[in-house]
């Protein structure tokens, strides 16, 4: 998905890779990448006016039940990271957001993926989005 084509609304996080996000080959380890994701997608729901403490305190919990990352190229220590993250779908009783990450110049894209949520209760049973959730989204 081109930047064009990027869901609105959405949301920029800049991130700086530190070393200790980095393998011993001097990359970015696989699995930061879904670190970016759920900070980039907390960055979002906080600049909508909600944290996910509020949305929790409401009594909605999204956990992740499917994760996915396609790594084009390798991002390094000290690279500075622009992870853009939108939604893509709702249904009835989950949220998929999809995410781009670039390099600094945000025309170099490094990674892409997505992470469908589902919205259960305080006791992990699925319930339908809120309208008030759709709404600040």
């Amino acid at each position: 998905m081109s930047n064009n084509e990027f869901p609105t609304p959405h949301s920029w996080l800049t991130h700086s890779v530190s070393y200790g996000e980095t393998d011993a080959m001097g990359v970015v380890y696989y699995a930061e990448y879904l670190h970016f994701f759920e900070r980039s997608r907390s960055l979002f729901i906080r600049e909508r006016g909600m944290s996910y403490a509020e949305v929790e305190a409401r009594g909605i919990f999204l956990p992740v039940r499917e994760a996915s990352c396609r790594y084009r190229l390798p991002a390094q220590y000290d690279d500075q990271l622009n992870i853009q993250v939108g939604i893509s779908e709702w249904k009835r009783a989950s949220i998929k957001f999809i995410y781009n990450i670039f390099k600094d110049d945000r025309s170099t894209l490094v990674a892409t993926g997505f992470t469908e949520h589902a919205c259960v209760n305080k006791d992990g049973r699925p319930v339908r989005v809120p309208d008030w959730l759709r709404e600040i989204f």
